[in-house]
């Protein structure tokens, strides 16, 4: 073999290596943007906890905050809705889970599980019906909780589904008191 055809060779497998290496390139900055754009955006991270001042809800109102793009019910039960939510069956629910971020796993659906203070008064849930996502109305349905007029779902006080077509109840996003006046979400 001659010095010539050696040479050769080396250049060969040179333009191999810098063709491949420049294809890698040119494939990683294609790739890069179809990647990137699934990552949370900027306004979704800046949401990821947020905080809300519930001084001014009174018993038997409610407040809905948007969160993660999604809204989201605060409400002050009053006693006779805390007591209509206590004294259901559980084992007679549709959904007998407790679909709670602040409960164990394998919680039940019951209004204690549900409720984000011991007391029962602090309900904390997610307001979009489990049916098909619309948004249900307050203090509506057969249940005296909430009702989505999209296909019927009716809601009790403890915001679990009780009639219609919803498969499960409305869950219930981790939440807590970070002082006396503000519940944080995330």
């Amino acid at each position: 073999m001659s010095h010539a055809e050696d040479h050769q060779g080396t250049r060969r497998d040179f333009l191999y290596y810098a063709t491949a290496g420049a294809g890698v390139v040119v494939t990683g900055a294609a790739v890069w943007p179809l990647v990137n754009q699934m990552n949370p955006s900027a306004d979704v991270l800046a949401l990821a906890s947020i905080r809300v001042d519930v001084s001014g809800v009174e018993p038997g109102t409610q407040l809905t905050v948007l969160w993660q793009g999604k809204p989201v019910f605060i409400r002050a039960r009053t006693e006779e809705e805390i007591a209509q939510a206590r004294a259901v069956d559980v084992s007679a629910l549709p959904d007998q889970g407790a679909e709670n971020a602040n409960a164990a796993d394998g919680a039940d659906a019951s209004d204690e599980n549900r409720a984000l203070t011991e007391d029962g008064v602090w309900l904390v849930q997610m307001g979009v019906c489990t049916h098909l996502g619309c948004v249900p109305l307050g203090e509506q349905g057969d249940f005296g909780g909430w009702f989505c007029p999209c296909h019927g779902s009716h809601y009790d006080t403890a915001g679990r589904i009780r009639k219609g077509p919803a498969p499960r109840n409305l869950p219930i996003p981790l939440a807590s008191f970070a002082d006396e006046t503000t519940i944080q979400l995330g």
